[in-house]
């Protein structure tokens, strides 16, 4: 009786000990992608107090973030099996945090540039942006046809981007204000009258132009008179800690599966539901 009752005793330890031991190697298993951004750059992202549309938990907030960079977050860790975290911070803080470890990369709307490829690596473009001009509907710029007709304008743009250090000083005779830290901030400027025009990005500037009827557009992509940028400027990536390969290979093995067109779909959508005060 003993016997037999020891026998039991000793499947029930195996059993649960196999348990325990299952259960902590699922656990070593889970990976968690860290993914920094600012939260409030729309449309690539944003801060928003619910869940809504798919929206993630911001680390340390009671907020949520969203945009085409949460998006594209949520479906690299899907395909690659991870969690994901998403990291809210001010936007100079972005390439330290990588350099640093404290995050696994940043998924920010950053171009690809050869300054910041000192820094960090980057993936392929996970966006191919355009170079616009935001001015307001009743600017005596609103009808400018090239960068030429910019010529004397009082403008400024986001610190440590290509708008504000290579398009700026395109302009002919322009009064170049001090960079704003943040995309908002330099809208907010441009609105309150502060200036007469900024130079962003398609996205950024669609968004802002959907969000308040009084701005207005300038594309003048295709003619002899646009700005001069190259493609590494404009064009989109993920940065990661220099000589992380691994990470940098999983990426790009998602990226590789979408097109151009996949891409111009997700930031519609994002444009689609950013909410109108940002």
């Amino acid at each position: 009786m003993k016997s037999k009752a020891l026998k039991l005793f000793s499947m029930a330890l195996t059993g649960a000990l196999a348990l325990s031991m299952a259960v902590t190697a699922s656990a070593e298993e889970e990976k968690t992608l860290k993914v920094a951004m600012e939260c409030s750059y729309a449309p690539y992202n944003w801060t928003q107090p619910d869940d809504s549309n798919g929206a993630v938990p911001i680390s340390g907030s009671s907020d949520y973030a969203y945009g085409y960079d949460v998006m594209m977050a949520k479906h690299i860790a899907e395909e690659l099996g991870y969690n994901l975290e998403i990291v809210k911070l001010d936007w100079d803080s972005l390439v330290p945090a990588v350099q640093s470890g404290t995050v696994d990369c940043v998924i920010a709307g950053q171009s690809i540039t050869s300054e910041r490829l000192q820094s960090v690596d980057f993936t392929e473009p996970y966006y191919y942006a355009t170079i616009i001009t935001l001015v307001r509907q009743d600017s005596p710029y609103a009808e400018a046809a090239g960068v030429s007709d910019l010529a004397g304008a009082t403008c400024t743009s986001q610190q440590n981007t290509i708008w504000y250090d290579t398009c700026l000083p395109q302009i002919p005779d322009a009064n170049i204000l001090p960079a704003q830290k943040s995309a908002p901030a330099m809208t907010m400027v441009l609105k309150s009258g502060g200036c007469d025009l900024v130079v962003t990005d398609m996205p950024t500037g669609t968004a802002a132009c959907a969000s308040d009827p009084d701005l207005k557009l300038l594309d003048f992509a295709g003619t002899d008179d646009d700005f001069e940028v190259s493609e590494e400027e404009i064009n989109i990536g993920i940065s990661v800690q220099k000589g992380n390969t691994e990470l940098l290979d999983a990426m790009n093995s998602v990226l590789s599966q979408m097109t151009a067109d996949d891409f111009n779909s997700m930031m519609d959508e994002a444009i689609s539901v950013q909410p109108l005060s940002e």
